[in-house]
């Protein structure tokens, strides 16, 4: 593949205060610790005030985990590494898709992994550890039973309910017989592990494995037992919510727009089939769609024999993930970076590391049969990303005078008028107002020939035009951009060498919107 790079502010589809927070603008600097660079790397190790005493915990939970897996030595030796105190981990973070979901699933793998390995080369002193962390509490069913593979829709239905990391993954059976070379490692992952979680586990470890990806299910009562503190203030003090509320307001009066709205109460209670919110109401804690109450006493006491129940929303996932891991950096996608800068108070609050955040990585992939109606129509990369009234424009008539432009023709109409008008003042100034009359009924005739002529051009360029269409269909489908609707396997399918390629060509630290164009 061929790599081209464009600025984010080209292609028109970032945020204002994403845009800004990659600028470093100045009234930003107070919701952040360290700018997104590798230089910053340094600084982000000596703050770290990480609790090393939980490393031995977080080793034996991730041995557990992947106690059934095969997995390379590159693995098996960065869980081994998460014993030093010098091992760092870069974590990205991300559903549960059924078969990977969006491209962009594929991009933030491949930034956290990229990533480590440059701060490897550059730190020696230290070691860093890609890690990805599945969202298997998540109970969006919605948003992860679809994806899109040659242009067609495949959905997962189920009439499972609660966290999608414990849904059982047999009847996905169903979708892969409708599939024609479909890896197979998805029907290894889909129907032989137990859950959407293993299974998710399987098919990111078979994809990633050899780059030492380290994958990481949170939803573990040992670990939600080093949150107690945290689970305990968020249900009877609700500090989250004050200290995010607090930052939102500000981030708004400067002109940006809220990405979560916290609540008084930012956890769900959790078990096999339910997810829920917990709300306090007249001093009970109410868990949202069912009939359980729970007392402050009844609550404290689960806390302390079920932590495992309790679990964050988007406010307070993030301050999980510090406590657990020795995290410096999080990689996201420009909503999510946007949204951790609401959360600055609440690690100061609770007197954590925030992490430094990074943007994933951004692609578009140009197909060869797509690129060769590009290099037909005379359209690069770049250009792409115009809107398409300009493209077509461009197309019709090569940035040349196009042959239904009349400018000329209205201005020598404007100027006999004139002439017209002065000779009628000279005789009777009461005519001049007739002139003028004529003169806007000559020009709204100009302008509708000007149209007529306009439609004729395009009706000549009919078979071009469709074919621009086609291309912006492919790249932005349905209108949007292609990482968030097309599944990677539309590319790996023809080319198994596909994230080989992402990997040596895609740089984490070079922020820019990567173009790639498949080759010849």
């Amino acid at each position: 593949m061929n790599l081209l790079q464009i600025d984010f502010e080209e292609t028109k589809r970032f945020s204002s205060i994403f845009l800004d927070y990659l600028q470093n603008k100045k009234e930003l600097r107070s919701y952040y610790d360290q700018p997104p660079d590798i230089e910053s790397f340094e600084k982000a190790i000596t703050k770290r005030n990480f609790d090393n005493s939980r490393r031995p915990l977080l080793v034996n939970t991730l041995k557990s985990q992947y106690e059934n897996f095969t997995i390379s030595s590159t693995v098996s030796n960065n869980i081994d590494s998460l014993q030093e105190h010098n091992t760092f981990t870069v974590t990205t973070g991300h559903q549960l898709n059924i078969f990977t979901g969006p491209l962009f699933f594929v991009y933030k793998i491949a930034a956290a992994i990229n990533m480590a390995k440059m701060l490897n080369e550059r730190y020696l002193e230290y070691h860093f550890v890609p890690v990805y962390w599945m969202a298997s509490e998540d109970h969006d069913f919605e948003e992860i039973n679809n994806f899109r593979l040659f242009g067609k829709k495949y959905v997962w239905n189920t009439e499972q309910k609660g966290p999608v990391g414990k849904f059982k993954t047999k009847s996905l059976q169903t979708l892969i017989d409708e599939m024609k070379d479909i890896p197979k490692i998805f029907s290894d992952g889909y129907l032989t592990r137990k859950n959407l979680s293993e299974a998710t586990r399987h098919i990111a470890n078979e994809l990633f494995g050899d780059y030492g990806l380290v994958i990481l299910d949170a939803d573990e009562r040992e670990l939600k037992s080093e949150f107690k503190s945290i689970i305990r203030d968020d249900l009877f003090s609700h500090s989250a919510h004050e200290h995010t509320q607090k930052i939102t307001e500000q981030l708004i009066e400067l002109g940006y727009k809220s990405q979560i709205f916290p609540r008084p109460i930012n956890f769900f209670y959790m078990e096999d089939g339910l997810r829920e919110r917990i709300e306090e109401v007249d001093g009970k804690y109410r868990i949202l769609n069912t009939s359980m109450i729970f007392s402050r006493d009844e609550l404290e006491k689960l806390i302390d024999e079920h932590p495992e129940k309790f679990s964050p929303n988007v406010v307070l996932r993030p301050v999980y993930q510090e406590v657990i891991l020795p995290n410096l950096a999080y990689i996201g996608g420009p909503a999510e970076v946007s949204y951790w800068l609401q959360l600055k108070g609440v690690f100061d609050h609770f007197e954590i590391s925030f992490p430094m955040l990074l943007p994933r990585l951004f692609a578009m992939i140009i197909p060869k049969a797509v690129n060769k109606k590009m290099i037909k129509l005379g359209l690069d990369g770049k250009s792409v990303f115009e809107d398409f009234a300009a493209l077509k424009e461009r197309l019709l008539y090569k940035n040349a005078l196009p042959a239904h432009d009349l400018s000329d023709q209205r201005e020598a109409i404007k100027n006999i008028f004139q002439i017209i008008k002065e000779k009628s003042g000279v005789l009777d100034k009461s005519l001049e107002g007739f002139v003028m009359s004529e003169f806007k009924k000559a020009e709204k005739g100009v302008e509708n020939i000007q149209k007529r002529l306009k439609k004729a051009e395009e009706q000549k360029e009919e078979v071009s035009i469709k074919q621009l269409e086609d291309i912006l269909e492919k790249l932005f489908p349905n209108g949007n951009p292609q990482e968030r609707v097309d599944n990677f396997l539309n590319f790996y399918i023809n080319n198994p060498g596909f994230i080989n390629e992402l990997m040596e060509l895609l740089n984490p630290f070079d922020l820019k919107y990567n173009i790639l164009t498949e080759d010849e």
